[in-house]
């Protein structure tokens, strides 16, 4: 059985108009596919239309070169590694260290257990701990001991101090007399009381003339 001539070209034509339509296909995505992930992986616009337009001259060794030069890793993978890498360091730097010894420690301490550094002190009004440097407690507002508060005047700390009651003497404790107050009057001996030897001599004693 023999085939037709005219049929066999035909059956050629239609191959090769396939052939060149899948090629065209593939040139064509494969130009798309470039594009595309070049502007995932880099952000100047120049290197996108550079690299698409290299696959379109090379086609597939273009690919192959690309492949071979493209970055590694794409925007979105170096964002989330820059995340991680922040989230790193960040906790590293949120561990605290002491000044002294650079041992870690906590929070909530007030002096170094390995070199006894003062590490915080507490706010003398609400006991909470603050910063060495710290001048006023941030938490209730209570400046440090030997500080006031900003706009404070000299009256307005006069006024906040306790005023003293005025004790007079009579309503003073006996441990808050002076010495010559507490100390009870010396009797004088009686006539009787004295010795023989003395009684003569009181006796003897001009007696007053009343007037």
């Amino acid at each position: 059985m023999t085939l037709d001539p005219t049929f066999l070209s035909s059956l050629t034509l239609v191959l090769t108009g396939l052939a060149g339509a899948f090629l065209v296909a593939l040139w064509v995505a494969l130009v798309v596919w470039t594009y595309r992930d070049m502007r995932s992986r880099h952000r100047d616009r120049l290197v996108h239309i550079l690299a698409a337009l290299m696959v379109a001259l090379l086609n597939l060794p273009g690919v192959l070169v690309y492949l071979i030069l493209r970055p590694a890793r794409t925007l979105e993978e170096e964002y989330q590694q820059t995340l991680e890498e922040e989230a790193l360091l960040q906790s590293i730097e949120d561990q605290s260290v002491c000044p002294g010894c650079e041992r870690h420690i906590k929070d909530d301490w007030q002096v170094c257990p390995t070199c006894q550094t003062k590490l915080r002190k507490p706010c003398h009004s609400c006991g909470r701990l603050m910063e060495l440097p710290w001048n006023i407690c941030p938490y209730c507002g209570t400046p440090a001991p030997g500080m006031r508060k900003e706009g404070t005047t000299m009256e307005d700390v006069v006024r906040s101090l306790p005023q003293e009651e005025n004790l007079e003497p009579e309503n003073l404790p006996e441990e808050d007399l002076p010495a010559a107050q507490v100390q009870p009057e010396e009797e004088q001996p009686a006539a009787e009381n004295l010795p023989e030897e003395d009684q003569p001599a009181l006796e003897n004693l001009p007696e007053e003339e009343p007037e």
